[in-house]
């Protein structure tokens, strides 16, 4: 999941201290809702350290079984490859991760799973994802295998699921 709208009205802020703006608050309390009526709950959540991701985090919550929290500074900005590094060590016994993390490398990240194989056979949920990543959005996928062994192709998009796909926040 990437995280929702930040805000830009304190120049004085850092990056990494960027806050949710009112429109990225409501976008992730109605994923919150899509999220609990898909039935996804996640085991672990990995989640940069930033303020967006853990108040976007924050938002999502609570959660009907608490899950194993873990922030994360190296998945601040992190590339698709260091988020894989990531996902590679969570323990075998987890059956769900959410990342919650930055542009562009969680786009690069689905993309990498998807596989280019995948991508070229591309039906309506891989082209909705190759067009961007917008905030707040989510991709579902399922991985076949020990997270230790993930890699290009090596997931199946189930869902690609933006705010402005929820009707409470359609325009």
């Amino acid at each position: 999941m990437r995280h929702a709208k930040s805000s830009w009205d304190d120049p004085k802020l850092s990056d990494h201290a960027r806050p949710l703006n009112a429109r990225g608050r409501k976008a992730a309390a109605a994923m919150r809702h899509a999220m609990r009526d898909l039935g996804l709950a996640p085991d672990i959540v990995l989640v940069s350290s930033a303020r967006r991701t853990l108040q976007t985090l924050e938002a999502l919550e609570p959660w009907e079984d608490t899950p194993l929290i873990e922030p994360m500074d190296s998945l601040y900005l992190a590339t698709a490859p260091q988020m894989l590094v990531v996902l590679r060590r969570v323990a075998e016994t987890a059956r769900s991760v959410l990342l919650v993390g930055h542009n562009p490398g969680l786009h690069e990240l689905a993309m990498t799973l998807v596989g280019p194989h995948a991508m070229t056979q591309a039906n309506d949920l891989t082209r909705h994802l190759a067009k961007g990543y917008p905030t707040g959005a989510l991709a579902e996928f399922a991985v076949a295998g020990p997270w230790s062994g993930l890699s290009e192709g090596s997931g199946r998009l189930l869902r690609f699921l933006c705010p402005r796909d929820l009707p409470e926040l359609a325009h």
